[in-house]
């Protein structure tokens, strides 16, 4: 797993970026995918997810994942769920020690946060359509309820698409503009005529900095550019692969 410096130096806190190393599945899962959405074997996938839950000093049952629909919904975890019983939303706040709280990416960003003084730590899944509609927004405020205050939190974007391979059509570049104007800074123009090219990292890191988070770290990895370690749906989609596997990003308070 990939650690990040900012998050590493915080007491009482452990994370982990997890790349599709370290674990028993094989063919497109492989290995380490954590994706109970995908079409693997579930106790491969369960098996995966026990050793994840391992690396940060967690029981398998209290290693948990929310149903993620590109939304900016959050929710508060107090206790482990459990599969059956995800609930439906994109980022996970908790002031819970021992429970390891993450969000499922092959493409999408993942954002970690922690407040070590107030005990409050946050996962989010930042695709594009979350980062636009205020995911990022709502798990701060989600952690503010907790407790936790914006001034001492950190945050870092782990492996996500970058922008050289990020090609979107005019209707995307369209639908942000709209939002705001200014957003026409994260478009780069694409080989293809009206095409363009999506900085989500840039635009993602805006919009932690606008919520008032300073101490915010970028990993710098491109989950498209290195197939050997990382899981890509864009890219799956490009080689004609029939599926395709799920990091987990998580991160626990140790207690």
């Amino acid at each position: 797993m990939i650690e990040s410096k900012s998050l590493s130096k915080l007491p009482g806190v452990r994370h982990g970026f997890f790349t599709r190393d370290g674990g028993v599945s094989s063919g497109v899962y492989a290995t380490l995918n954590g994706g109970t959405g995908s079409k693997d074997a579930p106790d491969k996938i369960a098996e995966n997810r026990a050793r994840m839950a391992a690396a940060l000093g967690v029981a398998p049952s209290h290693f948990i994942t929310a149903h993620q629909i590109h939304s900016p919904d959050v929710v508060i975890a107090e206790a482990p769920w459990t599969a059956e019983a995800r609930p439906r939303a994109d980022a996970i706040v908790t002031r819970t020690p021992k429970l390891a709280i993450g969000v499922s990416t092959a493409d999408c960003g993942p954002l970690l946060f922690a407040d070590s003084a107030a005990g409050v730590v946050g996962a989010a899944h930042a695709g594009w359509r979350g980062a636009l509609t205020g995911v990022i927004e709502a798990t701060v405020a989600a952690m503010e309820k907790l407790g936790a205050k914006r001034a001492h939190i950190a945050a870092t974007l782990g492996p996500t698409i970058r922008q050289p391979n990020y090609e979107v059509g005019p209707e995307f570049v369209a639908r942000f503009t709209a939002a705001d104007p200014a957003n026409a800074r994260f478009f780069a123009p694409a080989a293809r005529d009206g095409h363009a090219l999506f900085d989500l990292t840039g635009y993602i890191a805006e919009r932690v900095h606008r919520a008032g988070i300073d101490d915010f770290e970028d990993l710098g990895l491109c989950t498209y550019a290195e197939p050997e370690r990382f899981f890509s749906y864009r890219r799956m989609t490009k080689t004609g692969e029939a599926d395709y596997g799920r990091h987990i990003n998580a991160i626990a308070l140790t207690g």
